[in-house]
């Protein structure tokens, strides 16, 4: 419930945001996270070699393991029963799937930091080109805190001192752009995020459950896996959808401001509750010419 400043993501593993403070720290993590898998990944399959190696019967009196091809002498080993094998196998395959997931956000917050991007400003630059190329304004957006320079980049994150350069609210921008550029463009962005939502009326009501089952076995079964809330719905209500899945939308239920104290209800809502209007909330004008009036 406060800013955070250059917030990249939340991060459940650490209970708290990415941002100006802790970056460089959280990519260290993810970088360090891997390394210690492959670690404890070789000791797994060293010790199981070892254990195989050593005539291993996992207390099966009639299958006994011998790897081992001349005589040498006896050295003291742990026991290994069947449950060790089967623990160490499974440890190995958490090791192995922890070492290609977090490789892979390592990957991606290397990318995110060299083109000195958070995970939210680039989902930002995707809405901007998109929505260049929806209404073909002939615009180039130019995201303001891309210095030119991997390196430079790089050095906003990692420092010898550990301490982020600059202060989390000015940053160098590049030429053309200024430091409300990218503010700008989100008021462009939710504009045109207004213009583009339909007008959709309850026809069925809804308690706001996560997991409707009176609603469909598909949607029960689909429900939208994010921590967006949902929102109830009674028949009648009318709702700005501005996005959605197969069997579910998003959007805000249209409220009296006077009569609600200007509270928004925004969220989720099954498809099968609502239907489309005839007439767009917005532009008043049919939802099927709505994209050739544009």
């Amino acid at each position: 419930h406060r800013c955070v400043m250059k917030m990249d993501h939340h991060c459940p593993w650490i209970n708290n945001c990415c941002g100006y403070q802790n970056h460089a720290s959280f990519t260290l993590f993810l970088l360090l996270a891997p390394l210690g898998c492959i670690h404890a990944s070789f000791i797994f399959v060293m010790t199981m070699y070892t254990q195989l190696y050593n005539r291993i019967s996992f207390g099966w009196s009639s299958v006994k393991i011998d790897m081992s091809a001349a005589k040498r002498d006896p050295r003291p080993i742990i026991p290994f029963g069947l449950s060790a094998f089967a623990a160490s196998l499974f440890a190995l395959g958490l090791a192995l799937g922890t070492t290609i997931a977090v490789g892979m956000l390592f990957i991606i917050q290397m990318k995110v930091i060299l083109t000195n991007k958070t995970s939210i400003e680039s989902w930002i630059e995707e809405k901007a080109k998109d929505r260049i190329q929806y209404y073909q304004t002939g615009e180039t957006f130019i995201f303001p805190y891309d210095t030119g320079s991997k390196w430079k980049n790089f050095k906003q994150v990692f420092t010898w001192s550990g301490i982020p350069e600059g202060d989390g609210l000015d940053w160098p921008v590049r030429n053309g752009c200024h430091q409300y550029s990218l503010t700008i463009e989100q008021l462009k962005q939710k504009a045109d995020k207004r213009v583009r939502s339909v007008r959709y009326r309850a026809v069925e009501d809804y308690s706001g459950v996560c997991c409707p089952v009176t609603k469909g076995v598909k949607t029960f079964f689909t429900t939208p896996c994010t921590e967006e809330p949902r929102i109830a719905l009674s028949k009648g209500d009318l709702i700005l959808a501005t996005r959605g899945l197969k069997h579910w939308m998003y959007g805000e239920k249209i409220l009296d401001s006077a009569a609600d104290g200007g509270i928004r209800e925004r969220g989720w809502f099954p498809r099968k509750c609502v239907e489309k209007c005839q007439y767009d909330s917005e532009t008043d004008q049919p939802v099927d010419g709505e994209k050739k009036n544009r």
